[in-house]
């Protein structure tokens, strides 16, 4: 499938024999180098879709992000959707209603749900926390999952969730089930880049891999930064820059023509 960009049917044919790889890219950058690397779906911003996107990432399967909260109605998601798709998305992830989920598959965009933890709605699941550790809450997900599924979503984020509750599920579902933080049984392993590369100072969640130290590598280039500031800053008062190679030339002759008919204005 390397050879060109998957379909939504190639990826529900694969469902259960192996594991796709998935990263949230932000940068035409992190694009490219997933691309390079290999890896097989990506999550991005709207914003980051159209001409130049997919000539870096040409067969990375992209799944724009609709943004919960600025959109409301299902005629705005419709249009956003549309919109993300003709810049060069595969599908779009939704956080939205069963409604709007409904209403978008009526017009044949492939979603992308979510479960379990999600984000801009943890209030209701207790916070920033693992869901799905009790029966009554892993059987909550699973009603989730199938109403998904009955909406017409073709795949859903499963978050934080035991890996033995979100394995039986994706077992159920004719849905790809798209992990972060939920283990190998589901059809996918879905990572934030900047954790991937460590460039975050703050809080790393548990399910995060870090595999290269960029924070370290930001704040060594952020002090040369303002080392070379510094140093510029002081060349200029002290007069060491520019020095006549910095500088465009004039012959002499013209020069002198120049500063008398200057003179003479």
């Amino acid at each position: 499938m390397r050879n060109r960009r998957p379909t939504v049917a190639d990826l529900l044919s694969i469902k259960g024999k192996r594991q796709l790889t998935m990263l949230r890219v932000e940068t035409l950058e992190e694009a490219e180098a997933a691309e390079a690397a290999g890896i097989d779906l990506v999550s991005v911003p709207p914003s980051l879709l159209g001409p130049e996107f997919r000539e870096v990432a040409p067969t990375c399967f992209a799944f724009p992000g609709l943004e919960y909260g600025e959109l409301v109605t299902a005629d705005e998601y419709i249009r956003a959707a549309f919109k993300a798709l003709k810049a060069g998305g595969d599908a779009v992830y939704c956080a939205a209603s069963l409604s709007t989920v409904r209403r978008m598959r009526d017009e044949g965009i492939p979603v992308c749900g979510h479960v379990g933890l999600i984000p801009s709605k943890a209030t209701w699941t207790g916070g920033f926390r693992a869901v799905g550790k009790t029966a009554a809450s892993a059987l909550e997900i699973w009603r989730q999952v199938k109403a998904l599924e009955e909406a017409g979503a073709f795949a859903a984020e499963i978050e934080v969730v035991p890996g033995e509750v979100a394995a039986a599920i994706s077992a159920k579902t004719s849905m790809l089930m798209l992990s972060m933080g939920a283990g190998t049984g589901c059809d996918a392993q879905y990572l934030f880049s900047d954790d991937v590369l460590g460039a975050n100072r703050g809080h790393v969640p548990r399910h995060a891999k870090i595999y290269r130290n960029f924070a370290a590598e930001h704040e060594r280039l952020q002090r040369e930064r303002i080392a070379a500031y510094s140093e510029f800053a002081e060349d200029v008062r002290s007069g060491v820059y520019p020095e006549k190679g910095h500088l465009v030339g004039i012959d002499q002759a013209e020069l002198s023509a120049f500063l008398s008919d200057l003179e003479r204005a």
